[in-house]
């Protein structure tokens, strides 16, 4: 069965990342502790991850200095980035520094350049898209997107705190509109009002959404729907190197699996989920999307093997 095409909507950017230790760069050579104008972005790190499973349509904006070689890349990996709008001055950079544990982590600048005025424009031939991917940005810019595509099949939506507390009326619109909502734990317990996940993600499914996916970095995710609670785990990595991009890499990989298998029933998103952990595994092993950028899918499925057999009490 052909996999169906993704449209992914959200940022393309550049970061300036400063990590607690030194890490070694692309070619394994030198070894340094920051590094600046790393390609990154949520759409940028989604659509690597979903590229493994299916093809792939990019709605975001860049400026005139983000590198052509990147998006030649991207439509080697079956990105189209014709809804990818270069648009004159800086594309959007954010600059980071992560805490000892890797976790934390401290925002030392965001400057929004050229995504300050990004609405989003979805291309004719990418309104028939079935699953969509409403990354970070705007509940309103979100809405948007949805009012211009047809008859969707999945919509997948990520959101932030920023937005759970300055946004919380167009929050609400958009949750009526989704079928799965995928935040952290911090952030559902900000948006449910519950101190407990289970209460906190039962409380968000009676906003709207079918479906909730609560990323827990290390110790895995959690997925809520009328059938039950799901719990994927994280595969036990000797080093993350560098956190940026994961939950976006998640989400990519989860809706990618989905429109692999064209299935989006309970038994269905369980298996996504375990292949979006899979994928978030890659992303946080190297610097910036170099760890998502130029996997195969033949790797992703070794990658879930390795998480399944977590499970396995009789080898």
């Amino acid at each position: 069965m052909k996999a169906l095409p993704i449209l992914i909507v959200g940022s393309m950017a550049f970061d300036d990342l400063e990590f607690p230790r030194p890490v070694r760069d692309a070619a394994g050579g030198c070894v340094h502790s920051r590094f600046e104008d790393v390609i990154g972005g949520s759409a940028t790190y989604a659509a690597y991850a979903a590229s493994c499973y299916a093809p792939v349509r990019v709605v975001a904006v860049v400026g005139d200095d983000f590198p052509e070689a990147t998006l030649e890349h991207m439509r080697s990996r079956r990105v189209d980035t014709q809804g990818v709008e270069r648009v004159s001055g800086k594309t959007f950079r954010w600059v980071g520094r992560y805490h000892a544990d890797m976790v934390g982590r401290d925002s030392l600048a965001t400057e929004l350049n050229v995504f300050a005025d990004f609405r989003p424009k979805i291309p004719e031939s990418y309104r028939d898209s079935r699953y969509i991917l409403l990354g970070n940005i705007h509940p309103a810019l979100q809405l948007e997107v949805l009012d211009q595509v047809r008859e969707p099949e999945l919509v997948v939506a990520d959101s932030m705190n920023f937005w759970i507390e300055r946004e919380r009326e167009a929050l609400g619109r958009l949750l009526k509109r989704i079928d799965v909502l995928v935040i952290n734990d911090e952030e559902a317990r900000l948006l449910a009002g519950e101190h407990n996940v289970s209460l906190a993600a039962a409380e968000i499914l009676r906003m709207g959404p079918k479906s909730v996916v609560v990323k827990r970095g290390e110790y895995g995710a959690l997925y809520y729907d009328a059938e039950g609670v799901f719990a994927a785990p994280a595969l036990p990595l000797h080093e993350v190197v560098d956190p940026t991009g994961a939950g976006d890499s998640f989400a990519g990989g989860m809706l990618g699996y989905v429109a692999e298998r064209r299935r989006t029933d309970h038994a269905a998103m369980r298996r996504a989920l375990v292949n979006a952990t899979a994928a978030a595994s890659y992303c946080v092993e190297a610097v910036g999307t170099r760890g998502v950028q130029d996997r195969s899918r033949h790797e992703l499925a070794e990658r879930v093997g390795r998480i399944l057999a977590l499970y396995r009490v009789d080898p």
